[in-house]
């Protein structure tokens, strides 16, 4: 994705207000609906400063939506490790990776989620084919190479899949609203990871074959 070395160039505190608000921006409003003086408003910039980085509106969306694919690829599902077959398992680790990621910044989720979800007519045909391949990788991050023998025989696996993953990111969703507006760092997490864990031991009471004496 071409971008300008002024840009480029620019210290890393004023280059992510900039991108920050242009993804928070682009997130509520859509790419139509999205205002260029909101975003410098927010970024602290001068007015005409994001034509000069990026010449136009729908540069700066294409930017941002090259930007944030390659920061879930790098920061999320690489981090997902697919040799562990127990899918509970994977989720978990899966989960933590997410968290971290949206930790780091929430916007990229958000910004995504609105450009796939509204099917925005600006996204190119090179980023709409690699949306499609981030999501087809998700899925095979997620999904690959799973031992379907762990669940119960008249448990409907797929389903099972289902319901798991909407557990976990309703669990997650708990979490963001529990913590929003604090300091991770001064937070222990382990004590939430510990609950998360206990609810992930009900889900596998629910799905999985039991082992001989429990």
């Amino acid at each position: 994705m071409e971008i300008t070395q002024s840009f480029i160039n620019l210290d890393h505190d004023k280059q992510q207000r900039i991108l920050n608000a242009a993804l928070e921006e682009f997130a509520e409003k859509g790419f139509k609906q999205a205002s260029t003086n909101r975003i410098v408003k927010n970024a602290r910039i001068g007015k005409g400063m994001i034509f000069y980085y990026f010449h136009n509106k729908k540069e700066l969306y294409k930017y941002l939506i090259d930007y944030s694919i390659t920061f879930i690829i790098n920061e999320y599902l690489n981090l997902i490790v697919t040799e562990e077959t127990d899918f509970i398992e994977r989720m978990k680790q899966a989960a933590k990776a997410k968290f971290a990621a949206q930790a780091k910044n929430p916007n990229i989720f958000n910004f995504l989620g609105t450009a796939v979800l509204t099917e925005e007519t600006e996204i190119p045909a090179e980023l709409q084919k690699r949306l499609q391949e981030v999501q087809e990788l998700g899925n095979s991050k997620l999904y690959d190479n799973i031992d379907k023998s762990l669940f119960k025989k008249e448990v409907d696996a797929d389903k099972a899949f289902q319901l798991i993953s909407w557990s976990i990111e309703g669990y997650q969703n708990h979490l963001k609203n529990t913590l929003k507006g604090k300091k991770l760092s001064s937070i222990n997490l382990e004590t939430y990871w510990e609950e998360f864990y206990e609810y992930l031991d009900v889900l596998k009471t629910c799905f999985y074959e039991q082992e001989d004496g429990k």
